[in-house]
């Protein structure tokens, strides 16, 4: 047997940062497979609000120079990707299906009737299906099962998490990426692809919330029983810091964004008296020295408000007793200062920075906790069979008789 290669590619567009990650997925016999970053380009981005597109042209600008500098490093043409998608109009319901199982065995037939069942909700004519993400299947009253392939009974049920989101959201990416020369692979909701990179097994099983808090916008993930409970996204992020900052001290977003990064932190009680930064004013304004008690008095009811969203969302969607395992803060702004300490006040549960984890090569370019989603992405990638292919102008995320297929490959 020869060593098999392939190229995977992760195309993050997120609202500060345009991020495309390049692997090589090495498979050799009776070797487990290794997936090794061989490249990486990353630029601002300017064309995107709260994780939707606003400028065509500009999205493409800020993916077309991310590419140029992946392909340089990786010695390769890219010529397609698998993408992120994220914002707020991402919803998403808990649905149930119930289908008579054909030859008294569950068949993989039966599985994708229960869950095409369980799918056959109406929804708006501007939003379609991204994912349809089983929970568990019950077969004749027996619940709990997460396997039910060959399991002798009548009844089939299964719970499914459903993810919507809107139609023209999804085509602007999949018209940014053709328009750069990349034929899209796969859309992937951002939090699934992150949960991929930094949540383990355990958490999954125990109970875990997962926060991305990228630059406009926080998505939150609930695992439980190994399976996706919940799924939301908040319009709040990092950079609603960097404005008050801005705002609060008189100073450019690029220099408020860097003072955040080096010397912010989420709690004032941390933060000790008498220290001071030099903060840089606009225009040809001379700098002034500001104490660094100021900074904390701004950012931390900032963050406070943005946990303060998260737990009335888990309570509403009634998942506040289920993450036993705690939570794990990633994204850019998972690396502000005593960011974890501010969440455990709140939550009164462990809490984790989740930095990107599964992946060999270059790794010290992706250690961070911002590069988590689009670690996640190349890892969704690589265990993806036969993924879907888009078209520009597409109506549908694909066929989901297909992604069901793909499930059914992956668990079963």
């Amino acid at each position: 047997m020869t060593i098999r290669r392939s190229t995977v590619v992760g195309l993050d567009i997120g609202s500060t940062k345009v991020t495309v990650l390049v692997a090589e997925y090495i498979q050799e016999p009776d070797k487990e497979a290794k997936l090794n970053v061989i490249g990486i380009g990353t630029t601002p981005s300017t064309g995107l609000r709260k994780g939707v597109v606003i400028n065509i042209e500009a999205t493409v600008e800020s993916i077309n120079s991310a590419l140029a500098q992946a392909e340089a490093m990786a010695g390769r043409p890219i010529k397609s990707v698998f993408a992120s998608i994220s914002g707020n109009h991402i919803q998403s319901f808990n649905s149930h299906g119930i289908v008579g199982i054909k030859e008294r065995e569950v068949g993989r037939l039966d599985i994708e009737k229960v869950i095409e069942a369980a799918k056959a909700v109406a929804i708006p004519l501007d939003r379609e299906v991204l994912h349809v993400l089983p929970q568990e299947f019950i077969i004749d009253e027996q619940d709990g099962i997460k396997e039910p392939l060959g399991i002798s009974g009548v009844r089939l049920e299964a719970r499914v998490h459903i993810i919507t989101g809107a139609i023209a959201s999804a085509q602007n990416i999949v018209k940014c990426a053709n328009r750069c020369g990349l034929s899209v692979s796969d859309i992937v909701l951002a939090p699934l692809a992150t949960a991929r990179a930094v949540l383990s097994e355990e958490e999954k099983e125990l109970g875990v919330c997962l926060l991305d808090i990228g630059g406009g916008t926080t998505d939150l993930t609930v695992f439980h029983n190994g399976a996706i409970k919940h799924t939301a996204v908040l319009p709040i992020g990092g950079n609603h810091i960097t404005n008050d900052l801005a705002a609060g001290l008189h100073t450019p977003l690029a220099a408020a964004e860097q003072i955040k990064c080096k010397y912010g932190s989420a709690l004032m009680s941390a933060t000790q008296e008498g220290e001071t930064i030099e903060v840089p004013s606009a225009a040809d304004r001379p700098s002034r020295i500001l104490s660094k008690q100021l900074l904390s008095e701004i950012i931390e009811p900032r963050v406070t408000e943005l946990f303060n969203l998260v737990q009335k969302n888990l309570i509403r969607a009634g998942c506040e007793e289920m993450i036993s395992s705690g939570m794990v803060l990633t994204g850019g702004t998972a690396k502000l200062k005593n960011i974890c300490e501010s969440a455990e006040q709140i939550f009164h549960v462990p809490v984790r920075i989740g930095m990107p984890k599964g992946v060999g090569g270059l790794t010290d370019l992706v250690s961070g906790p911002e590069y988590s989603t689009v670690v996640g992405l190349l890892i969704h990638g690589s265990k993806l069979g036969e993924s879907v292919r888009w078209a520009e102008g597409g109506t549908k995320i694909g066929q989901h008789i297909k992604k069901v297929a793909n499930w059914i490959s992956k668990h079963f």
